[in-house]
């Protein structure tokens, strides 16, 4: 079955034998028929749109018409055996639902499917090909035409990116009112609260909220706090963002505030440097990232000589006493 007799019996310009082949294909399978549904909606598209498209029966008709006179224009005359009219009004009428169906999809709002992690971290493969890695309880969604269209709405948590490389369809996130632009590169996003931070591991990504927007490369990030509309770039001075994806915490000549920083995020605790004496401690070792929140204090204390004491639902921190 051709779109062109479709078409022609849309039109009800079918003869008795064409609309008899028509109704045998419809009644021969219910693919069929909905095929035929499908068509006849964007057909019935067409016609709600045509007022306001630039693209009309009448006019695609014409320029058809034109072309082909244009075309005839110092060659033999040739006359047909029947009339082509026809075939230039189903030609026209093809040109019409072509620009409907474009416009169909752009007015058909995009539907999005959810991406969660529960309690455990959670690796996912995009249809595209991207690859997340998403932290415990990140929650997103993709559009459900994603190979088409790479948008992503992010809605909290933590989830590393490393998206494929596609010049021709941009990959975008939206966080709020944030958006995040990239074509092919791998970055971290952490969506909390109060604040939203992006960093770079791999390419280059444009991140914009409202009329400002600034580009990051390799090793940059952006820190943006909630009632302040300011993108704030600067270095990323370490790796410890990739503890759920490595599974430890490397603490490389890190201060004691960003370690106890780090694992408050990780295991939803309350540490609290009691004693400011020891804030600018810095610590070398590295931590395992599935194990006990009590284990990994252990090690901090043994390796600077400190000690933690629960209090209700803080830890506090300070010098181990003689």
């Amino acid at each position: 079955m051709t779109d062109e007799l479709l078409i022609k019996f849309l039109l009800n310009e079918t003869s008795e034998e064409e609309s008899i082949t028509v109704q045998t294909w419809l009644d021969a399978s219910a693919s069929n028929k909905s095929y035929f549904e499908q068509f006849e909606k964007i057909w019935n598209s067409s016609k709600k749109l045509s007022a306001n498209s630039s693209v009309d029966e009448n006019e695609a008709w014409g320029r058809f018409k034109q072309r082909a006179a244009q075309q005839t224009i110092n060659q033999p005359i040739v006359r047909p055996l029947k009339p082509a009219y026809k075939w230039l009004r189903i030609a026209a009428v093809l040109v019409l639902i072509a620009a409907a169906w474009s416009a169909y999809n752009l007015l058909s709002p995009v539907s999005y499917k959810p991406l969660s992690a529960g309690n455990a971290v959670t690796r996912e493969i995009l249809p595209d090909g991207s690859e997340l890695t998403l932290n415990k309880n990140a929650r997103l969604s993709y559009a459900s035409n994603f190979k088409r269209n790479r948008n992503i709405h992010f809605q909290k948590g933590e989830v590393f990116f490393s998206v494929a490389h596609d010049k021709s369809r941009p990959f975008v996130i939206e966080i709020d009112k944030i958006a995040v632009l990239v074509v092919g590169t791998s970055f971290n996003i952490k969506h909390l609260t109060d604040l939203t931070e992006v960093i770079v591991e791999t390419g280059i990504v444009k991140v914009s909220r409202g009329s400002e927007e600034i580009t990051l490369r390799k090793g940059e990030k952006v820190l943006i706090r909630n009632g302040n509309d300011e993108l704030i770039k600067e270095q990323n001075q370490d790796e410890l963002y990739n503890y759920y994806r490595t599974n430890k915490f490397v603490l490389n000549g890190t201060t004691l505030p960003r370690a106890v920083e780090i694992l408050n995020e990780a295991y939803h605790a309350q540490i609290i440097i009691h004693d400011p004496s020891i804030k600018k401690e810095t610590i070398f070792t590295t931590l395992k990232a599935d194990t006990t929140l009590e284990a990994n204090l252990k090690t901090i204390c043994s390796t600077l000589d400190l000690k933690f004491v629960r209090n209700e639902q803080q830890i506090l921190l300070s010098k181990q006493t003689k």
